[in-house]
């Protein structure tokens, strides 16, 4: 790594470290109850649409009403968004005449907002109105991530209350996630992007005049749009002139400023933040990146203030953090070592050579190598999965920890609410396993871990494996699966196996070589997004209510602190052997074998 790379990852984290405690003690008074400074605005509101669905604030629900509640909630969204597409061409706001939308593709996308993937397999620009932008995509970025940020206050519930039976409202818990949290920090970041250059208008696409003409060739077309041939079958082709550009513009900024907040992920344009109108500036870029991993950071410390003991969360919190520079150091280096097949003429070429100005391919040069590769890491550890480069023109090992990162479950830092959570789930099962180191009942935050625990725990930590392994075995076997990869090889492997990564972490980034806007992966991996989503959220309410109902057990000589640098270790620990054991022998077909390829040619 370099000077500049240091002081872009030293100035990042300061900045988060800053602003962790604040909104995290916040986010616990949102969600205790307590008094917020925003209670005169949004108290009102609040109240008001709890009148208008008939909800009871103060009534609490068992765990399984909770699931039922969270799952109904989801599934109408998801059958909103996929309606709202497919009538989209009969609604306003459609400035540019688009169509419906493929069912394929609805399918997919409303699989894919509603889960808090936002995996798209279309061009925003070129599909989507700004209605179906807004009210359908824009909406689901709030109530997906308000949805997991009210299952890990469900868990956090689980842990901190003595001999319950429920673990709060999802009504409640959403709502104010939404109306507290989500809302605001929003608005405030939508504004600054404005001042910044993001678009946020509703008229018609722009036509300009280029500042060179273009000069070009193109196949002869008849009226009904076949192409002309020769007596030899041979193409004929015309020299046209192309004088003006179509600008695509919309209201933009209001929907980035949720997909980085709620780490959802999804662009209003096809190329995302590495688009100008989405993320224009080195200000914006650096603003978007703190915006991903802000709220997930500043849960640990909510975690800590709801349970008691705020060394509980500053241990999750150094344990994330550890995870995530040690994932990042990779990447910047392979990335600025760059590729040797492509070092400078001249040279020595060792496998210490470097590309000059490191690899520079499917990047912006706004940005450069460090904000590409800081980006990259930051928008997989957590399941935001906006780009600002291109991940399939990374160097092979530097997209492998990306992918990696896809594979350990986005437990660094997570999505909002569900890295938490799942990062909790790990640490239940690091305890699990001291306790049979020192042959006792292991315990978590005063609650003992006993086996109906553990087997939801293990549920949350296979399913994710089961989905990816069995989703590109599937995919590569078959031509359906195999077609679409751009490229032959292990890096076409890469990029199947990274897009069932992906949904089944319920990210959104993609190896953009695979096109998958067609029949079998639209209908695979919105399965795989809908079981990586809920069938994690459902075990993961199940050890809530099953927590809820025990007693703490009041500390002991035996009892394994879980705030220490030890405990740290552990849990990274526990977390990376999952992941190895699970993950390695396929990431060497991949990401390792193209790597070994390239270096033996060079």
């Amino acid at each position: 790594m370099t000077g500049n790379d240091y002081l872009q990852v030293a100035l990042l984290l300061g900045v988060l470290a800053l602003l962790v405690k604040p909104l995290g003690g916040y986010m616990a008074g949102v969600y205790e109850g307590r008094i917020a400074f925003l209670n005169r605005f949004a108290a009102p509101v609040e109240n008001r649409i709890y009148r208008l669905c008939g909800v009871d604030p103060a009534e609490e629900m068992h765990w399984t009403r909770y699931a039922l509640a969270m799952l109904s909630f989801n599934l109408l969204g998801m059958l909103a968004v996929y309606a709202l597409q497919r009538v989209q061409a009969h609604l306003p706001l459609n400035p540019e005449a688009f169509p419906a939308v493929s069912p394929g593709s609805s399918f997919n996308t409303a699989v894919s907002y509603a889960t808090n993937t936002n995996w798209q397999d279309y061009s925003g620009e070129a599909t989507m109105s700004y209605l179906t932008q807004m009210a359908g995509l824009t909406v689901q970025n709030f109530v997906s991530a308000a949805s997991g940020m009210a299952v890990l206050v469900a868990m956090i519930r689980g842990f901190a209350r003595d001999a319950a039976a429920t673990i709060g409202n999802f009504w409640v818990d959403m709502t104010r996630s939404t109306l507290y949290i989500l809302l605001p920090l929003s608005l405030l970041l939508a504004l600054v992007l404005v001042s910044q250059g993001v678009v946020q208008t509703f008229s018609a696409y722009r036509t300009v005049p280029l500042l060179q003409p273009l000069h070009y060739r193109a196949v002869r077309q008849s009226g009904a749009g076949q192409r002309i041939t020769d007596a030899g079958d041979n193409p004929v082709t015309e020299k046209l002139v192309r004088k003006n550009q179509l600008i695509a513009v919309g209201p933009a900024a209001s929907q980035v400023a949720i997909k980085q907040i709620g780490t959802n992920g999804g662009g209003f344009f096809n190329a995302n933040s590495a688009h100008p109108f989405e993320n224009p500036t080195p200000l914006s870029d650096f603003l978007e990146m703190i915006a991903i991993v802000l709220i997930p950071a500043a849960l640990c410390y909510t975690f800590g203030s709801m349970v008691g003991d705020r060394r509980q969360g500053r241990a999750i919190f150094a344990a994330m953090a550890i995870m995530f520079v040690a994932m990042l150091v990779p990447v910047e280096h392979f990335e600025q070592a760059g590729n040797p097949l492509l070092a400078k003429t001249g040279v020595s070429q060792t496998a210490n050579a470097l590309q000059s100005g490191g690899n520079m391919e499917g990047k912006e040069v706004r940005f450069g190598v460090v904000n590409s590769a800081l980006w990259a890491t930051l928008t997989t550890t957590t399941s935001n999965g906006s780009v600002n480069s291109a991940l399939d023109s990374f160097t092979p090992l530097a997209g492998m920890v990306p992918m990696g990162a896809l594979q350990l479950g986005e437990v660094v830092f997570g999505g909002v609410g569900s890295g938490l959570y799942g990062m909790l789930v790990f640490a239940i099962i690091a305890v699990f396993v001291a306790g049979l180191m020192i042959g006792r009942t292991p315990e978590y935050l005063g609650k003992k871990i006993q086996a109906f625990e553990m087997k939801m725990a293990a549920v949350v930590i296979l399913i994710p494996p089961f989905l990816i392994l069995v989703g590109t075995a599937i995919a590569v076997m078959i031509p359906a699966g195999r077609v679409a990869a751009a490229n032959p090889g292990p890096h076409g492997f890469s990029e199947i196996l990274y897009a069932f990564s992906s949904a089944a972490a319920n990210n959104g980034s993609a190896f953009a070589g695979l096109s998958s806007n067609t029949p079998f992966y639209n209908t695979a991996l919105g399965l795989v997004m809908l079981f990586g989503r809920y069938w994690l959220m459902v075990p993961v309410l199940a050890i809530a209510g099953a927590l809820v109902r025990k007693k703490k057990v009041p500390v002991s000589a035996g009892t394994m602190p879980t705030h220490t640098p030890l405990f740290v270790i552990l849990l990274i620990g526990t977390i990376f052997i999952v992941g190895a054991l699970a993950f390695f022998p396929v990431l060497a077909l991949g990401p390792i074998a193209e790597y070994l390829k390239m270096v033996a040619v060079h």
